[in-house]
């Protein structure tokens, strides 16, 4: 241990806090250069991985207000990267779908994604990017994180 008791590093928390909010924030600046922010982006992932579903099915897997989800459908929307159809079961709801453009901006953000975590890890070998992989699933799992959403969703705000 250093002789300040691990002040000048942190501890491992914080060091997880640290890397993870200059990883985010330099996620944010390579996919800037698409258009798109990275609620956006997790949105069309979320799209993707169960079409069709509504809107309000949508903020709820998110975990961000409804009124928030609109703005960013109606963005996406207004972009041709999302189209809303009216839900077969119940026509009172929409229910949310990529367009051929929407897919193609999920694969060159998909590439900007892989681009970014082979930079950030790039001081690590196979074994050892497996293993910090590894361990963070079991940490997100702990904390009840559900997959693939990230938890800045929570603190969005309506912008209003």
């Amino acid at each position: 241990m250093d002789d300040d008791g691990g002040l000048r590093r942190g501890t491992t928390a914080f060091l997880l806090a640290q890397v993870g909010a200059d990883a985010a924030a330099r996620f944010a600046e390579r996919i800037a250069e698409l258009g798109v922010t990275p609620p956006q982006a997790g949105l069309l992932r979320a799209v993707a991985g169960d079409p069709g579903r509504s809107q309000q099915a949508l903020a709820a897997q998110l975990g961000t207000p409804p009124s928030r989800l609109v703005a960013l459908v109606d963005g996406l929307e207004d972009r041709g990267l999302l189209e809303r159809r009216r839900n077969r079961d119940d026509r009172r709801l929409h229910a949310v779908h990529l367009t051929d453009e929407g897919r193609r901006m999920l694969r060159v953000i998909g590439q900007a994604g892989r681009a970014h975590d082979d930079a950030v890890l790039s001081v690590l070998d196979d074994e050892e990017r497996a293993q910090l992989a590894a361990l963070l699933a079991r940490l997100a799992d702990a904390a009840g994180l559900p997959p693939g959403v990230h938890p800045g969703y929570r603190h969005l705000s309506t912008g209003r």
